[in-house]
This record gives structure tokens, sequence and C-alpha cells, in this order.
């Protein structure tokens, strides 16, 4: 396992990882109420470090005080007071001997929680499909979105650039532009929920010009030697089960047109990483790695050493990122190592909210459980 494809180092754009293990990004809303890190969630992101990932990419962190934040409890890196946050979790991750990338997002339509607006905006006045997820403090349906004007879009990308200049500033070592799971980017991306008739809306190239533009955004102010990804996904958040309508087709076009943009690699997710991306053939990382032209990280359900080594022998991804596999354990890539066992991924974790204050408590009672089980057994 030592020798495994999982443990060669390789290098996206300007940064060179130990491994290629990503800790992919997942929503924990532990921040202070007007978006600061704090020293808890040094901790957090520096054990994954730690435990052996070559790289950390962290929850997705709002961009703009308008309409980008998305939970209550969200990280922002919105100004400078947040971006100072940072220092913090970047060194933790920089003393440990990984890379950390800081996760861009607005949310969008599926704005839930926001200390800053009580309207969401998004692509079109369409209603989000689900309900609010009540792990992040949600309840109820989502509210009906407002549409942005094109002045409020060149805001989301100033949004964009500023936060990425930011997080460079604080020493982060790239950032990810997320574009995926139902957010602001993928709503754009969407047919049914980009109802618009101007320039970003109608046809997939036009539906995929914003995310672009972010991309050009983003690499005009961190500069050429920055590392920048971004994310894709055919699911959501509110709707898991989604699929590009035009099939392959349409996944070889937004690759194509995503990889052409200045950008160092692709994110893919899915539920199961290594499921056909449709009926059948290849999966979602599989054809970025096809149809584009940067290198693929791949996310979902690799937790298991076997699918995660798999994917990347087979050719389908460069990187993988784990989620319910690095909550489980922050020393995965060392366990496997050492072919220690793993533990299954407990939901309790995240429940009744996916913040880090619930999981400290699980794992207090689960360790209190197991002493008096150890106790009872002399």
């Amino acid at each position: 396992m030592k020798n495994s494809k999982l443990f060669e180092p390789i290098a996206l754009g300007s940064v060179s990882l130990a491994n290629r293990l990503a800790v992919a990004p997942m929503t924990r809303v532990s921040a202070t109420a007007y978006g600061h890190a704090t020293a808890r969630m040094a901790e957090y992101y520096g054990e994954f470090a730690a435990g052996g990932f070559g790289l950390v990419i962290t929850e997705g962190v709002y961009t703009d005080k308008r309409y980008a934040q998305g939970y209550l409890h969200q990280p922002g890196i919105a100004d400078d007071r947040q971006a100072a946050a940072w220092r913090a979790v970047v060194e933790r991750v920089h003393a440990a001997g990984g890379k950390i990338v800081a996760q861009l997002m607005h949310a969008g339509a599926i704005s839930q929680g926001s200390a800053y607006a009580s309207t969401a905006k998004g692509p079109s006045a369409v209603q989000p499909k689900g309900m609010q997820m009540n792990f992040y403090r949600g309840e109820g349906r989502y509210r009906l979105p407002e549409e942005l004007s094109l002045s409020e879009i060149e805001e989301v990308l100033e949004g964009f650039a500023l936060s990425a200049s930011r997080a460079k500033e604080v020493g982060f070592d790239g950032v990810e532009i997320h574009g995926a799971n139902g957010y602001l980017l993928d709503q754009f991306l969407t047919d049914y929920t980009n109802q618009r008739t101007d320039v970003y809306g109608g046809s997939l190239e036009r539906r995929l010009r914003l995310g672009v533009e972010a991309i050009y955004a983003v690499r005009a102010a961190v500069g050429r030697d920055f590392l920048v990804g971004y994310r894709v996904s055919q699911g959501k958040v509110n709707d898991f089960q989604h699929k590009w309508t035009g099939g392959e087709s349409e996944a070889a076009l937004v690759f194509e047109t995503l990889s052409a943009a200045p950008v160092d690699y692709l994110h893919t997710t899915e539920f199961e990483a290594w499921r056909p991306a449709f009926s059948n053939g290849p999966s979602l990382s599989a054809l970025a790695r096809r149809h584009g032209s940067v290198p693929v990280i791949a996310n979902g359900s690799l937790h298991e050493p076997d699918a995660a080594i798999a994917m990347l022998e087979r050719g389908d991804a460069d990187v993988v990122s784990l989620g319910r596999g690095a909550l489980a354990h922050a020393d995965w890539p060392q366990r496997v190592q050492k072919q220690l066992e793993l533990e299954e991924f407990d939901r309790q974790l995240l429940s009744p909210v996916a913040d880090l204050a619930n999981a400290d408590r699980f794992r207090a009672a689960t360790a209190n459980r197991c002493n008096v089980l150890r106790g009872s057994s002399y």
C-alpha cells in the first residue's frame, strides 16, 4: 500500500503535493456569526494535514457581503478581517506539511441563512427544488429568489476576484471556484434554474459563461503562478439525481470550455465517483480527463482504499478527494499506509447540526461509552 499510486507525488499548477489524496470541501458551519474562522477550525483543518493528506480544500467560503452567504455561521473571505482570521488555519496546515486551497462559493438562489441579506438572488426567479437543510440550520422551503441584474453579476465576479486576492495574501496555496452542487455558478449552468434571455442564458455556451468569467476574473486577480481550480457536478444539494440532459456531448463541451480557461485543475463530484455519469459509459471524472486538458480531482464515496486506487490506476483521475472518509479518520492516509482498520463514517457526527461542536460532543460521548465498556469487562 505504501507504494500505491495514492502516495505518489503530483503537481497541480505550481503547487507540488506529497501525494494524491485531498480532503474534500465539507460545510461545517462553525465560524462566528460574521464569518470569521476560529481557533477550533484551525485545529480541524490542521488535523488532516498532520494525518497525511497532501491537499486540504476548505469548506465553501462566501465571497461577498451582498448575497453570497449560504448558511448561518459559514466562514467568509469577503473582507480583510475575515481573511485575516484564516491565517491561523493556513499556518496550521503548512506546519503539518500540507497544502491548503480556499473554496470560493456564492450560494445564489439556495442561500438559506445570511448575516447580510433577507433575499436570495439567482440567475432567474425560479423556486428552488427541495427543502432547506436542517443540519445547516435551515427550515422549510427555500425562498423564491430574485433575478440578478447585470450590474449585480459584475459584483459577483468582483467578489470572486477580491476573495481570491485575499486568499493569496493570507498564504493559501490556491483557490477552488465552486461551480457545483446547485450553488450560483451551477444554477447558471443548469437549464431549469436559468431562464435568462440575455448573454448568460439559453445555449449551453451562454449558461457556462459566468463560470468561465469567474475563472478569468480570479486569474487576473492572483496571477499565473497561483493555483486555481474549478469544481463541477451534475447533482445538487437540493436535486441529488440531476443529470445533464445532453449526456456525454454536453459533458464534453462543459469540460472543454472550462479547461480552455486559465484553470489548473477540475474537481468533479458524484455520489459514487466510479459510476457511469449517465446510463452507461465513463464516470464524470473520466469524461473530464477525456474531454478536458487539465488534471482532475475525483470525489464521491472513495473512502475504501481499493476504490480510490482503482480510479487513479484506470486513469480516471489524477487525485482523489475524501469527505466522509476524512471525517471518520483525519489520519486516513497514515492508516491506509500502515494497513490499520478503517471505521465506518457515523452520520451522528453531523446531527443535529453539522458543526464542529456537535462532532466534538459526539466523539466525547463515544469515548466515554468505550471507557465504560472497557471498565465493565474486568
